[in-house]
């Protein structure tokens, strides 16, 4: 079964990534006047209306028209209110220098930009540099339950010769971020803890910029592989699964998988891979994407010799494009080439994120919760 939401903020948010039929094809969900039934009325006027600022519990605006000018005091606002449901909060155009940390106390908090290309929440920490560590630093960290941003970028410019350099830490359960962009190197995704969407997002990085140990799907997004130091070799994802009985891992279905611009120049010298095992346990699956010749034959890389080869579970099915071939891929006991849609039915919305995703309809963003 394939289900779509009824689009949504489509007043003030950027188009939707749009694949071939054979990789975005969608049905609908039951919706009321054009939005999910289980939208909340406040959010439900939010999206009807033209104009965000006029629904949303509070406004940030850099040139003074909102109730504040930075996202953090709108935050630290949102934590004094006594609430209930969900509180939105409209960041408009403009490139925000903050740290943002959304602690637990902020569950239930929407961030709504005005668009990835004009709503930008940028910094530059880096494990390298300041004593921050890979997790403290995040450009955005959110520890809050039920977040969801929508037409925001994320952003680390750290640079490549600052190694670990995180745009954007999640860690609460249920987070959702659709029509987002998240820009670093190496390790830009943190995918901490925590069941988290992504859904018609841009993803950008070099080495293990997709890590973590949460159970996260990303769909129809297009993730952008950049160039990085002359010695490196390039790996979209470092899963981190700890034990056999952990359900958590990194699914990656109906999506692009590309070469950004600064690297096609030197694409012939740059390894690419789909991953490598942070953990023993380590579990990634590729579904119906479009994978590009930028990625090695082989596929998929050691992290330390024959460390967790046996016991990862990295997987790909249906997968098309010119590195999409699975001739000449890994001979690990760990890998994978499924071909059964009931085994690759495992690793969907419906069978994968915690009750099979029945939070994801209130969201009101479009999802595919089977294959």
């Amino acid at each position: 079964m394939t289900v779509i939401v009824s689009l949504v903020f489509a007043a003030f948010l950027l188009p939707c990534t749009v694949f071939s039929e054979e990789v975005h094809t969608f049905s609908f969900y039951e919706a009321k006047n054009g939005f999910p039934s289980l939208l909340s009325g406040n959010e439900t006027r939010l999206l009807e209306s033209p104009s965000p600022s006029s629904r949303a519990n509070l406004v940030v605006a850099q040139d003074g028209s909102g109730n504040y000018r930075t996202i953090r005091e709108a935050l630290d606002a949102a934590g004094m209110r006594r609430r209930t449901g969900r509180f939105i909060i409209y960041v408009k155009a403009g490139t925000y220098q903050e740290y943002l940390v959304v602690g637990v106390n902020l569950n239930n908090i929407m961030l709504v930009g005005d668009g990835r290309e004009k709503t930008i929440i940028t910094g530059s920490r880096s494990a390298a540099r300041g004593g921050h560590g890979t997790y403290g630093s995040a450009t955005v960290g959110v520890n809050a339950d039920d977040f969801i941003a929508q037409g925001i970028t994320f952003r680390n410019t750290a640079g490549p010769q600052n190694y670990q350099a995180v745009a954007l830490r999640s860690t609460g359960l249920r987070a959702v971020f659709y029509q987002c962009r998240f820009e670093g190197y190496q390790d830009t995704l943190y995918a901490h803890a925590g069941d988290q969407f992504y859904r018609d997002c841009e993803i950008y990085g070099t080495v293990d910029f997709i890590f973590g140990n949460a159970p996260v799907v990303i769909q129809n997004s297009i993730i952008y592989v950049r160039r990085p130091l002359s010695h490196q070799k390039n790996t979209f994802t470092a899963q981190g699964r700890n034990g056999a009985r952990e359900n958590t891992g990194i699914i990656i279905q109906n999506s692009r998988i590309m070469a950004a611009d600064d690297l096609r120049p030197v694409l012939g010298s740059v390894q690419t891979f789909l991953g490598r095992p942070w953990q023993m346990y380590s579990r990634t699956v590729y579904i119906n994407c479009v994978i590009d010749d930028l990625v090695d034959p082989a596929g998929w890389l050691e992290w330390n010799g024959n460390f967790a080869l046996a016991t990862l579970f990295y997987g790909e099915y249906r997968n098309s494009g010119a590195g999409a071939s699975t001739a000449r891929r890994v001979k690990w006991p760990g890998y994978h080439v499924i071909t059964s849609p009931s085994e690759a039915s495992q690793f969907t919305i419906e069978r994968f994120l915690e009750d099979g995703g029945s939070w994801l309809p209130s969201i009101g963003v479009p999802f595919t919760p089977g294959l």
